[in-house]
């Protein structure tokens, strides 16, 4: 009897273990960086949405294949860093193997067999017969260059469009002129020795002649006319070419690629692996870990070696230990991808914060910025959102930056700079009237723009400054609030209702006003307002902007008449039609695409409006509409993004989608609810604890929540307080293919403070 049943516990250890092995070996069989598609939305209806970018999270060094779009089957050389996250590369590498009367500054390829990971490039020169490997790392990278056909003569051709180029053997370095006197600077070394190098004067290499200089520049390296493999190293600087030599010599020690290409693996895996996914479609699993990929794309840390180099004041600073970053477009991040980082990167979003302070200070002015990128502050779009982001993370917990600098510049930033869009003056008349009157005014139809600083294309935006500027002073009250100036705060709260000076009770739309306080009519809320709407918007319509009161939602419900009114109007936006036919009204309002009606789900002020159901009592509708429009929007294809994504502006709002929560007001540390697309999800917090998401009674059709409980709690309300989560925690919802319309009917989300 004991023989027997030790046998039978025998077989059970053996069966189980093959049972776990046969689980890990079917489930576990790629790991989070092998579900992302760089591909994924490199072309959609009018906008170049994505770019298939290799580099490590949030890096300096990044590229990408440079072609006219991604159909296209020319390629023009090798890239060897891209400078912006729309910009063409700073440098060329053209490996070459052809006669010498085509060398040219920048070789047109046709490719075939391309491969792209977040870590590593490999592609087919077919016509040449050469096989490219690439793989990265923060400051440097490595080429393999395989060239296969015999007999011919094998070049390596270094091009700078605008700088200098210049050659000492084996080794290549130069500088680019970017703009606002940035310089981007390369140093490079081949493993191989070249037989001749120079600058290419007549058809040949002229080893005379070392240095090249202007427009196109570009110097020559000749390796012979056999079959051979040539092996390239180099970093990448903005402080120096002494310095891209030493960021070189720091991360590479050797010149093997596939090793390399495992490191930037290894590193990706840790980054997408904060954030594990468990579901029975690994479609869904690819949209989700490659939208998570793109929230790592911006910003990017620019310290070199404990020195950074800053277009904002024009100086090389030392870092004291706190990593500079840049290249934050905060008109797109500050909606979700922000709020992502604070909850599973929290280092890394306070020194981002700093960031902020640090640029601040060096502009001058001591102005927040808007939108830093590499070459400074571009000042692009409209409003001041980086106050968002410091609001955001102190509510939630994040310390280690100066709250009292952070509440001064971003105050100054709000007061002292001019709200006029794409403009960096200070505030003037426009300005002063909105701190009078409490809008924006708006010009007439033809009537002629006066004041100065206001862009001929991109106009005052009057409606989307006046509420875009509301909700940045209710983030500086809750600043004020924090700080204990008590005054200040009253004084913000009152000037976040602002957007109500715009709103039109007889249409429920927010509506232009001129300057003596009219309507501007007649008036047609699809597409008034010219090219990209934006005498009076901006890139969107006013069925858009008629929800852009992320801070208040409750009183938006009151000025509508209710939650029924209000709904109705929610559920009118996605069936109301164009009006015109798709060519006139894209041609009017091209970042107005992936339509539901006059619903756009291709720019990023429309990501909140989907759970604004939660806060009029029918989170049911919340459920159903963002299944809907993340399965007709948002596809592992090449047209799998509706629009603009703008470095993780978009792709947060998927992700957190994708989970099922998503912060529909940053500055408020509350997540509303929606569906989960996964069957479980668990997410390592930055203090390391837990918080994972459970949908029970999981699959495609039960997208609605039945039940739910909140760490062993029952919980009926469509949201929840980070404070629920910080520590780690559980989110169960059980789901049903059939609305639940009482579940969180009566909870609604928080929304700002009442007006005393």
């Amino acid at each position: 009897m004991k023989l027997s049943k030790l046998y039978f516990l025998f077989c059970v250890v053996i069966l189980s273990t093959f049972n776990i092995k046969a689980e890990n070996k079917n489930t576990n069989k790629e790991q989070p960086v092998d579900y992302v598609n760089p591909y994924m939305g490199n072309i959609s209806h009018l906008l170049v949405p994505t770019y298939p970018t290799i580099h490590m999270p949030n890096s300096m060094l990044r590229v990408y294949p440079e072609r006219g779009d991604f159909t296209g089957d020319v390629i023009s050389g090798l890239p060897l860093i891209i400078t912006s996250h729309r910009g063409r590369s700073a440098f060329n590498l053209s490996p070459y193997k052809g006669s010498k009367e085509n060398v040219a500054p920048v070789i047109r390829y046709s490719y075939d067999n391309e491969k792209i990971t977040p870590y590593s490039y490999e592609v087919d020169l077919d016509d040449q017969l050469t096989h490219v490997q690439y793989a990265l790392s923060h400051q440097s990278a490595i080429y393999q260059i395989d060239f296969k056909q015999a007999n011919t003569p094998a070049y390596l051709i270094l091009n700078s469009r605008n700088g200098e180029m210049k050659v000492d053997g084996n080794a290549v370095s130069g500088y680019q002129k970017l703009a606002n006197n940035t310089v981007v600077y390369l140093y490079l070394e081949t493993e191989q020795k070249p037989l001749q190098s120079g600058t290419w004067k007549n058809n040949a290499i002229d080893q005379s002649s070392k240095k090249a200089e202007g427009n196109n520049a570009y110097v020559v390296l000749y390796f012979g006319d056999k079959a051979q493999t040539v092996n390239i190293r180099y970093g990448i600087s903005f402080i120096s070419e002494e310095q891209a030599k030493n960021n070189l010599q720091r991360e590479q020690k050797d010149y093997n690629v596939k090793q390399l290409a495992e490191k930037g693996r290894a590193i990706w895996n840790e980054a997408l692996g904060k954030i594990m996914v468990e579901g029975n479609d690994d479609t869904e699993k690819t949209l989700f870990y490659t939208s998570m990929y793109r929230c790592y794309e911006r910003p990017v840390c620019i310290s070199e070696n404990g020195r950074y180099f800053s277009a904002f004041d024009g100086k090389v600073h030392e870092d004291g230990g706190k990593p500079f970053y840049t290249d934050d477009w905060i008109w797109d991040t500050y909606r979700a991808t922000h709020p992502l980082r604070v909850m599973i990167d929290a280092g890394t979003e306070v020194d981002i914060i700093n960031s902020f302070l640090l640029m601040a200070e060096q502009m001058g002015k001591n102005w927040m910025p808007t939108f830093p990128e590499i070459t400074g502050d571009s000042r692009r779009m409209n409003s001041n959102h980086a106050v968002a982001t410091v609001i955001d993370g102190y509510a939630k917990g994040l310390r280690g930056f100066d709250l009292e600098k952070a509440y001064i510049a971003s105050k100054k930033g709000i007061e002292e700079k001019t709200l006029i869009p794409w403009s960096g003056a200070p505030a003037g008349w426009l300005d002063e009237f909105y701190k009078e009157k409490g809008y924006i005014p708006a010009l007439h139809p033809g009537e002629k723009e006066t004041v100065a600083n206001v862009s001929g294309f991109e106009k005052r935006q009057p409606i989307a400054v006046t509420l875009g500027t509301a909700y940045d002073q209710w983030c500086l009250g809750q600043i004020a609030q924090a700080l204990g100036r008590k005054e200040e705060a009253d004084y913000y709260l009152k000037c976040s209702y602002n957007y109500r000076n715009v709103y039109n009770p007889e249409t429920a739309f927010f509506h232009p006003k001129d300057k003596d306080g009219k309507f501007i009519e007649p008036f047609d809320y699809r597409w008034s307002g010219g090219i990209g709407a934006r005498q009076y918007y901006g890139e969107n319509n006013g069925w858009i902007y008629r929800w852009d009161v992320p801070h208040n939602v409750a009183d938006l419900i009151n000025l509508m008449g209710g939650n029924e009114k209000f709904i109705n109007n929610l559920n009118q936006m996605f069936v109301e039609p164009l009006g015109r036919s798709k060519y006139d009204f894209y041609a009017q309002i091209p970042d107005h695409t992936g339509n539901v009606g006059q619903f756009s789900m291709a720019n990023e002020p429309c990501l909140h409006i989907p759970y604004l159901y939660n806060y009029a009592g029918q989170p049911w509708k919340t459920q159903k509409r963002i299944r809907t429009l993340l399965k007709q929007w948002f596809r592992n294809d090449l047209m799998g993004m509706p629009g603009d994504e703008d470095g993780g502006g978009m792709s947060a709002f998927v992700a957190f989608s994708m989970m099922g929560i998503y912060p529909v007001t940053p500055g408020m540390p509350v997540y509303n609810i929606g569906s989960p697309v996964f069957k479980d999800v668990k997410m390592k917090m930055s203090n390391g604890k837990v918080f994972e998401i459970e949908a029970q009674n999981y699959s495609e059709n039960n997208k609605y929540i039945q039940s739910a409980t909140l760490n062993g709690k029952d919980w009926n309300k469509p949201w929840f307080n980070h404070s629920d989560i910080e520590n780690g925690g559980k989110l169960v919802l059980v789901m049903g293919d059939t609305a639940n319309k009482t579940w969180g009917a009566n909870s609604a989300p928080p929304s700002a403070a009442p007006l005393k």
